[in-house]
């Protein structure tokens, strides 16, 4: 299984395309501590999006430096399938709806 460095690009689950990119990386909040990274999905000509929350690594909950963030197509395929079984809507229209998902984007 490969990995990419990418912030963004497309994939294709169930026959439609899904345009994704990383909306916030991990970082620490003042009041919930860790937060893990966001990722935002949007089918291609649909209008609403999904915002995937993934839990804050490991590795920054101990006081170990930042790795680089390690996303690839099965990872945010999985994200669009969690999002829409949960039930997200793309084609509705209103505000982002925000998911959380596990570390493997279940």
């Amino acid at each position: 299984m490969s990995k990419t460095q990418s912030n963004g690009g497309a994939v294709l689950v169930d026959g439609a395309t899904y345009d994704w990119h990383l909306q916030r990386e991990p970082h620490q909040s003042d009041d919930e501590g860790w937060k893990g990274m966001t990722i935002a999905l949007l089918e291609r000509d649909a209008q609403r999006e999904a915002w995937v929350q993934f839990p804050p690594p490991k590795r920054l909950l101990k006081g170990l430096p930042r790795g680089r963030l390690q996303l690839d197509d099965a990872t945010i395929s999985r994200c669009v399938r969690a999002a829409l079984a949960a039930g997200w809507e793309p084609m509705s229209r209103g505000k982002p709806v925000v998911f959380m998902v596990d570390a493997d984007g279940n």
